[in-house]
């Protein structure tokens, strides 16, 4: 070896099993992943039942997305050594991440049977509880993870949200407060916390929130929005780039998880307008899917598509709609400026939940519109708003979302040249167990040399 060399990490049968165990989960608490992966899969290949290493390993694989490795890997190690409620509780997580929600309670209630006082699996119970509407028990086992745990941050932050969502703004309040204290520049806990002043109309407080947060992160882009839209002071036309990105990103990995939590309609909303409007499919249309997130409207589309695209400003979002092996391309890029790109490329737009972090909608229905072939269809939907709360059309509201009035969707199609628009009430979510109301849009780009009425609703 010359002077220049660097001498190699010992292989995992040149150490003790041990010390590669610890080496490995030295580095994987040091976020050195890959390394921290491959040490584990050398320790397998000497070891294949080893408890820990595949343990450890199926939460790599969890984060990195391999649900079915994890969930494998994990259950293996329970196999290996069942006497370790953390194993189970693991389990449960990625269970919960692959929707299977039985076998995850079932996991989350053996950790506590083998661990009574393992406070993160009662908490975990709580969120599905909650998500399953069982609400008393889901304040139950949060509280039980607080008085295990009483330094718990997420107990306390999903037990604020639990109250919020029952209407105990006080409560929540008081919960959110105590997790802000507990961790005072967590984000989610400030964020929560404004939220909550939000919702019992004081949005100054609300504002007081993000100011202060402001003064510590100037540049932060999600912080800004949120205060523009409490303090209704600089209001933009649209979400920012940066805003988006940043946000999704940072829930890319639980947002198909979340979404069910929350009832979440718009895909398959847009679906069923699809069909209405495109008749059975047949796999003949060229698609776009804008602002395809983690690829739900797709996944629903795929049988209308002789080809699929998909567009997100999330990275995260793409790496997870990539996954679904439905899309013929994705592009990470801003929408309005993806569809000015295009002309006349697309049979079918859809758009499901993204047009509400657009106030102004002129320039991407027009850019939607040269998008299209002539006689294709636009479907989306976006958050209703009432004519007295919106007389310019469109809203901020205090979670950073806009709203828009029917008059004020039907005058931006028609200036954009869209013909036959049809516009539709429905509920498109659940938040804080109120529903809210939204419209299903659909217009069609009219056909060369045919000029088609704009009034047929």
């Amino acid at each position: 070896m010359s002077d220049t060399d660097t001498p190699e990490q010992p292989a995992a049968s040149e150490v003790s099993l041990g010390d590669a165990l610890n080496l490995a989960v030295n580095l994987q608490r040091a976020g050195n992943v890959e390394d921290a992966e491959t040490l584990y899969r050398r320790i397998l290949a000497v070891a294949p039942g080893q408890p820990d290493a595949l343990n450890f390993l199926g939460i790599i694989s969890m984060h990195r997305g391999r649900v079915d490795e994890a969930i494998d890997l994990i259950r293996r190690s329970i196999a290996a050594d069942p006497g370790h409620g953390e194993r189970y509780n693991n389990l449960g997580n990625v269970l919960l991440a692959a929707e299977c929600i039985d076998e995850a309670v079932d996991a989350y209630e053996r950790a506590i049977l083998l661990s009574p006082s393992h406070a993160a699996a009662y908490n975990n119970l709580g969120i599905i509880y909650r998500a399953q509407r069982r609400y008393d028990e889901a304040e139950r086992a949060y509280a039980r993870a607080i008085e295990i745990d009483p330094g718990h941050v997420e107990a306390y932050t999903n037990c604020g949200n639990l109250f919020a969502a029952r209407g105990d703004i006080p409560a929540a309040i008081k919960h959110h407060a105590k997790a802000l204290t507990l961790r005072p520049h967590d984000p989610g806990a400030k964020t929560y916390i404004a939220l909550a002043y939000a919702m019992i109309g004081d949005t100054e407080g609300a504002a007081r929130i993000y100011r202060e947060w402001l003064e510590q992160e100037p540049n932060h882009p999600g912080v800004r929005h949120l205060l523009a839209a409490c303090s209704g002071v600089d209001v933009p036309a649209r979400a920012s780039d940066d805003y988006i990105e940043s946000t999704f990103d940072s829930f890319s990995t639980s947002f198909d998880a979340k979404l069910a939590s929350l009832e979440y309609r718009a895909p398959q909303l847009v679906a069923d307008a699809v069909a209405v409007a495109a008749g059975a499919p047949a796999k003949r249309l060229s698609v776009l899917d804008a602002g395809c997130g983690t690829g739900l409207c797709g996944a629903l589309l795929a049988a209308y598509a002789s080809k699929i695209d998909g567009v997100d400003l999330s990275g995260g979002m793409l790496d997870k709609a990539r996954a679904r092996g439905i899309y013929d391309a994705l592009v990470k890029a801003e929408l309005t400026q993806f569809l000015q790109s295009r002309t006349d490329e697309y049979d079918l737009v859809v758009c499901a939940d993204t047009l509400v972090y657009f106030g102004v909608l002129d320039a991407v229905m027009t850019a939607a519109q040269r998008a299209l072939r002539p006689g294709g269809l636009l479907v989306f939907t976006v958050e209703k708003a009432s004519e007295p709360d919106a007389p310019s059309g469109h809203r901020i509201n205090p979670h950073g979302r806009y709203s828009h009035t029917r008059r004020y969707v039907e005058r931006v199609l028609a200036d954009a040249a869209f013909a036959q628009i049809t516009i539709e009430d429905d509920e498109l979510r659940m938040e804080n167990a109120v529903p809210v109301p939204g419209f299903v849009v659909t217009a069609r780009k009219a056909p060369v040399n045919t000029a088609e009425s704009t009034d047929g609703r």
